[in-house]
């Protein structure tokens, strides 16, 4: 017969110490998740702005060029096809073709612009998708 002293019992966790530590795992889980998440679309956001100002940059060369910006109609694939109005063109402009922005969503091209009234409107509806939003990322003020 095998006797167990007071000594030799193992001891497990009791319930009230299990939810005590999953109290404090979620609380860290609440902190720490948001901030990554946060982060991640500012790195989006970032990423449109980039995307505006090379495609911004491709917009000029063109214009340079051609003496004119690509109309609306045909758009950004100005870019990266030669349109036949254009005896000048030293193109592609973009040499990757013209990216989505980073949520998916084409960019909105705009010439003549109606903000930029001496040159072109170029946004990312954002986030959220929609035009005239806060989080509208956008080449003027």
């Amino acid at each position: 017969m095998i006797r167990q002293g007071r000594n030799s019992r193992r001891r497990g966790f009791s319930l009230v110490e299990m939810l005590l530590v999953l109290v404090i795992l979620a609380t860290l889980a609440a902190i720490v998740i948001p901030r990554f998440a946060g982060r991640s679309e500012q790195a989006k956001v970032t990423a449109a702005e980039t995307q505006i100002t090379s495609i911004s940059t491709a917009l000029d060369s063109f214009e340079v060029d051609n003496g004119f910006y690509p109309p609306s109609g045909e758009g950004l694939t100005q870019l990266t096809t030669k349109p036949d109005s254009a005896t000048n063109w030293r193109g592609p402009y973009l040499k990757q073709g013209v990216p989505n922005d980073p949520w998916g969503a084409a960019y909105v091209y705009e010439f003549p612009g109606k903000n930029n009234e001496q040159g072109y409107d170029l946004s990312s509806l954002g986030p959220d998708g929609r035009a005239g939003t806060d989080d509208d990322i956008k080449n003027w003020k």
